[in-house]
């Protein structure tokens, strides 16, 4: 069973959880001043895990790798972002230890964590899958998706990502990366009608 918790960071409010399984945690898009939440709320932490590059997911990536010595995963396609600044936004540049490649599982400390590729709104955009619960960055939100008019935005590639959505069976529960979490089956019932507006 996963335990969440969940904090709406910075001035995006961009959601950053800490998804523990076992005694172990996860933190998932540590954005703008997430560091000092996740430190009054973590005691095990293991890996941070990045759905995509955009700076308000990975800002605390670097202060909270230093402070507790654990790895980064981060979609390859958006490891450029995190050193290069793209959005010049100042954002801490951090260094990813494991670049995640397409839909690629992982055992991390006994748990099993699994990447699915979802580009469009990032190159490498990403959803990360901890049992029955989906994190989907800013792939899709509750009622909507992520936007496809930022630089490195591929708008054909958000409307591959949509059909392979619809084709999950699984009813997972959604955490996104913005606002209110959902379902799958819920959004697969919306998505269609994105696809005639990208």
């Amino acid at each position: 069973m996963v335990k969440i918790k969940q904090k709406p960071c910075g001035m995006y409010m961009t959601n950053c959880y800490i998804a523990e399984v076992d005694g172990k945690e996860f933190i998932i898009d540590p954005g703008i001043d997430a560091d000092k939440w996740v430190k009054q709320n973590v005691k095990n932490p293991v890996a941070i895990l990045n759905t995509h590059g955009h700076f308000d997911h990975v800002w605390s990536n670097a202060e909270l790798k230093e402070f507790y010595n654990i790895p980064i995963y981060t979609p390859k396609d958006d490891v450029f972002m995190l050193q290069n600044d793209p959005f010049s936004q100042n954002t801490p540049p951090s260094k990813t230890d494991v670049e995640v490649v397409g839909d690629e599982e992982f055992e991390i400390d006994g748990v099993k964590i699994k990447y699915l590729f979802f580009p469009g709104h990032t190159p490498g955009c990403s959803a990360i899958l901890i049992e029955d619960m989906l994190f989907s960055g800013d792939f899709v939100f509750k009622d909507s998706i992520g936007r496809v008019d930022f630089p490195f935005s591929d708008a054909q590639d958000m409307k591959k990502s949509i059909e392979k959505f619809l084709k999950i069976q699984e009813n997972y529960k959604i955490y996104p990366g913005h606002g209110e979490s959902t379902t799958v089956w819920r959004e697969q019932n919306t998505l269609p009608n994105w696809l005639n507006y990208i």
